[in-house]
């Protein structure tokens, strides 16, 4: 998989929902440390079941290979970005630094909530000009993985 040199963000289609299941999954593993097999485990039907919604409401952003196969992907809700994940293979290929500012310029994303243990997403989106805002102690589902709530600094 070679990403293109002048990858454009697209909408993501049906058919590509089982890759982007499997970018979501290998990303997990690759940076979710904190995360147990279990706690994965717990989040596949939502994730799942979260791919194909905002799919079909046409949410999702990815980015393609030049054989047309995703290898990242985004999405933007009420001005925040609620998905960002990218294929371990791509990570440091500058993916996701277009996606975020993909979403900043033309989806107006001005939020983001990233784990607090994962620490190098936290460094990510801080040098992608987002600041600390607030901190929840659990996770939507309630589970004590704490969250950072980041905002997008004015001069971001």
């Amino acid at each position: 998989m070679t990403p293109s040199p002048n990858s454009l963000v697209s909408l993501a289609h049906a058919a590509d929902l089982p890759r982007l299941f499997d970018v979501w999954h290998l990303s997990v593993r690759a940076t979710h440390d904190f995360l147990a097999d279990s706690d994965i485990a717990f989040l596949m039907p939502f994730v799942r079941d979260e791919l194909a919604r905002v799919t079909a409401e046409r949410l999702l952003h990815v980015l393609r290979a030049d054989d047309g196969v995703a290898y990242a992907f985004l999405c933007v809700e009420h001005a925040k970005i609620e998905m960002l994940f990218v294929h371990p293979d791509q990570r440091g290929s500058g993916a996701g630094r277009a996606l975020v500012r993909h979403a900043i310029a033309a989806l107006g994303a001005t939020a983001v909530d990233v784990n607090e243990h994962n620490t190098q997403a936290h460094g990510f989106y801080l040098h992608q000009g987002f600041i600390g805002e607030s901190r929840s102690e659990r996770d939507p589902f309630g589970k004590p993985f704490p969250i950072l709530h980041l905002k997008l600094a004015e001069n971001g």
